[in-house]
């Protein structure tokens, strides 16, 4: 999905937020300690987990100075999984530019009350404490990277918040040896690096060409199921696409749009739902289409996660 032309209006007002003229106070003291110091202090990460507790001081504060990343995840999230490392690593390689807090929604409902998160993944920024939604969803690389390259220049040309130049993550650095990691297998980290780089017809054909060897690779599957619906959205409309849906609630193809749509931005339960509802009312070839992209879609999450549990047996009650 694209990353949006970004701007400060429109923002999430945080109830705990202090006002943005305050925090840019809080930003030009911190610059003017950092330069009697002879330059800044290493934060004490570039990725942090953030819970409620913390979020205080772990974000609001530190937007003063750096713009915030923060990544709505949770376990049981296939989206998440392919998001959250791809996010983790683009926020280290800008060393201190952003930084990057991890929420896990099943143990911050508040926070993601407060933020009006509807899916996951999610991810929004604070700057100067107030709360910029930027995409939800999974993103390729390179959107991600004009995404936090966009936010950079908003934070510095409205508060001057330039970030921690050229820090690295303390994380990384006090991380003890690890035993030698399992060799990836070659053609799954080339069709990995497809799709983060956006090249989704690449990936598409790369993990095709992985299944063709080893039908049962999980994260192959995974792969698939992802490049392909974010190849089926990337150049949609979605505004008319979900005025044809909800204008024309028998078009099975419109359906099937709306509910890549759905899929992409999060909504995950919107599209199982609009899809076994289209199979319900649907026959023959259309009914096996809508049908086929239901099973297409459990594969981009997993079948052990428990929304596909529950859209298999609501796809099982219409079809018998």
């Amino acid at each position: 999905m694209q990353p949006r032309n970004m701007s400060m209006s429109g923002v999430v007002d945080l109830a705990a937020v202090k006002a943005a003229g305050e925090a840019k106070e809080k930003a030009e003291q911190a610059r003017a300690r950092s330069a009697e110091g002879g330059g800044q202090a290493a934060p004490a990460g570039l990725v942090i987990d953030v819970d409620e507790a913390g979020f205080e001081a772990d974000v609001l504060q530190r937007s003063a100075e750096v713009p915030v990343i923060i990544d709505f995840w949770a376990e049981w999230c296939e989206p998440c999984k392919q998001l959250s490392p791809l996010l983790e690593r683009v926020t280290r390689e800008y060393a201190g530019r952003v930084l990057l807090a991890k929420i896990d929604v099943d143990q911050n409902q508040m926070l993601m009350q407060q933020f009006g998160v509807q899916g996951i993944p999610a991810v929004f920024a604070v700057v100067a404490g107030q709360a910029l939604p930027l995409f939800q969803g999974a993103a390729p690389e390179q959107q991600i990277r004009q995404t936090f390259d966009q936010l950079i220049e908003v934070a510095e040309q409205r508060f001057g918040i330039t970030g921690l130049q050229g820090v690295v993550d303390e994380g990384e650095q006090a991380e003890a040896p690890e035993e030698p990691a399992i060799p990836e297998d070659p053609a799954l980290a080339a069709a990995q690096q497809a799709l983060d780089a956006g090249d989704l017809n690449g990936a598409v054909q790369a993990y095709k060409n992985v299944l063709s060897t080893d039908p049962a690779n999980v994260e192959a599957k995974v792969g698939l199921a992802m490049s392909e619906l974010l190849a089926r959205v990337q150049d949609l409309d979605a505004q008319q696409v979900r005025k044809d849906a909800a204008e024309r609630p028998g078009d099975v193809p419109a359906q099937l749009k709306a509910a890549d749509l759905d899929m992409a931005g999060g909504h995950v339960e919107d599209a199982f739902g609009r899809l076994v509802e289209t199979v319900k009312r649907s026959a023959g070839d259309d009914r096996e289409s809508a049908r086929l992209r239901l099973l297409d879609l459990f594969e981009v999450i997993g079948a052990d996660d428990p929304r596909v549990v529950t859209a298999r047996s609501a796809l099982a009650r219409v079809l018998f």
